[in-house]
């Protein structure tokens, strides 16, 4: 492709930076990222509070996140946070050690169960679901597997695997059907308490791409990276660090694709460009309060496109900023996972403590209210809910000082999967002289979406 194209990148979120970073690294300097709010980072948003950065997005990566890596390594910056540790409560509030077999002396023979069907399942990803951890979901409805491995390297592999096609069915079903049932236990910590929904509705696929067996094990050891200044830090130096940093307070009402050309209406003025990356979302089922929008309500969208991004839902994720007074602070994090399963919708699964030093900082909570076969439950419940939780754990919060509704883990549900529904949205890449990338395209977390914009690049440019 011709490196000098103008390309319009839209978002500037870890897919928007990260999509600038690798164009830029392969020749092509004419882009230019469009970012609707007043700040680059989407979903990892690290506000300030008495000098200090607490998370209200993304928290913390793993040894395994590559894509962040190489954003490290272009900005010259490194993970370089606090040490991360966390606790258990039960839904009365009750410090549990549930993973500690001389804590649990009747759940013993559960533990060793488990054990076993985590090695199990280590063994069945490597042989029976080989190809299962490459970023994206290209080909596997069809039973094979096509992209970049999870690994420094980061190789091109491709093949055939049958077994695959598994993936579309709910990670719950996934489990049963390979008799590892009781892996749920853990990899529910950091898949459902993070916002991702729950292992009866959402498809293998999605749950296994984020958590591969190497992350889960980083995330079960406690091997984690954060960052000093919050995970947004890191996509500020990102912006900082490109030739073309990101135009911030970016409203665009219209693009229309023509004659080859791209033309983009933003903040009242016609942009043309020659080709379009959108990392934005591609379809929000309803009217959201933020005004947020996917791009089949501005872009002159196709039938194609329309009836394909109509598949798309999302989580509805909460998180609340809250102060305590100094005797009600909690002394670390805590997971309740009495609290993450679909019956306990709209209570607190996790809150948050950052730092170890001091008590006067702020702790986060975090909650879903969407369900596929549920009733949503309202923000304002949700929130009470979840300030009625605090005082059961013990720590009830003095003040709310933020909070935040993101849209959250967009994605498709197991028929749709199944149905190849990533393979049909893949074939449309470039067809309208336009890319789509973003969350949907790979998973929510940020070196997932950070990743799937290195395929791209590669792919096509």
């Amino acid at each position: 492709m011709d490196k000098n194209i103008r390309i319009c990148i839209i978002g500037g979120g870890p897919a928007g930076l990260s999509a600038g970073m690798y164009l830029e690294q392969k020749g092509y300097t004419n882009y230019t990222i469009l970012e609707r709010l007043d700040r680059v980072g989407g979903k990892c948003w690290s506000p300030y509070y008495n000098g200090r950065r607490y998370e209200m997005g993304a928290i913390m990566g793993v040894p395994s996140y590559y894509a962040v890596e190489d954003v490290e390594k272009f900005c010259g910056i490194t993970h370089d946070g606090p040490k991360l540790n966390r606790n258990y409560k039960n839904a009365r509030g009750e410090v549990i050690e549930p993973f500690e077999p001389k804590k649990n002396i009747l759940k013993i023979p559960r533990l060793l169960k488990m054990k076993k069907q985590i090695k199990k399942l280590g063994e069945l990803l490597e042989t029976k679901y080989k190809g299962y951890d490459l970023n994206g979901h290209r080909g596997v409805a069809e039973g094979r597997y096509d992209g970049f491995a999870v690994t420094p390297g980061r190789e091109r592999v491709q093949g055939v695997n049958e077994n695959l096609k598994d993936l579309a069915l709910p990670f719950k079903e996934f489990c049963a059907k390979n008799g590892v049932e009781l892996v749920q236990d853990v990899w529910i910590g950091p898949y459902t308490s993070f916002g991702y929904g729950y292992f009866d509705e959402i498809p293998a696929g999605y749950v296994l791409k984020y958590l591969d067996f190497q992350t889960t094990m980083n995330f079960v050891k406690v091997n984690l990276w954060t960052w000093k200044e919050g995970t947004q830090y890191i996509w500020e130096q990102l912006n900082a660090h490109l030739k073309n940093p990101a135009r911030l307070n970016s409203a665009i009402e219209k693009v229309e694709r023509k004659d080859g050309k791209v033309f983009v209406t933003v903040n009242g003025e016609v942009e043309e460009y020659d080709k379009i990356i959108v990392t934005a979302p591609l379809h929000i089922p309803g009217k959201r309060a933020d005004g947020q929008k996917g791009m089949d309500e501005y872009f002159d969208v196709r039938d194609d496109e329309k009836e394909l991004f109509s598949k798309i839902d999302y989580e509805r994720y909460d998180v609340q900023a809250f102060l305590t007074k100094p005797e009600d602070h909690p002394e670390i994090s805590y997971y309740v996972f009495d609290n993450m399963v679909k019956e306990k919708l709209g209570h607190l699964m996790v809150y948050y403590r950052r730092w170890r030093d001091e008590i006067d900082q702020v702790i986060t909570t975090y909650a879903l209210r969407k369900h596929k076969d549920m009733e949503e439950i309202p923000y304002e419940k949700c929130r009470q809910m979840v300030q009625d939780d605090l005082k059961i754990m013990k720590n009830p919060a003095k003040e709310v000082i933020n909070e935040w509704s993101v849209y959250y883990f967009p994605h498709v549900f197991s028929e749709d999967y199944a149905a190849g529904w990533y393979d049909k949205v893949e074939a449309m890449q470039d067809k309208y002289d336009t890319f789509y990338a973003g969350e949907v395209m790979s998973f929510g977390d940020m070196d997932e979406t950070a990743e799937y914009s290195r395929e791209l690049v590669e792919r096509f440019f």
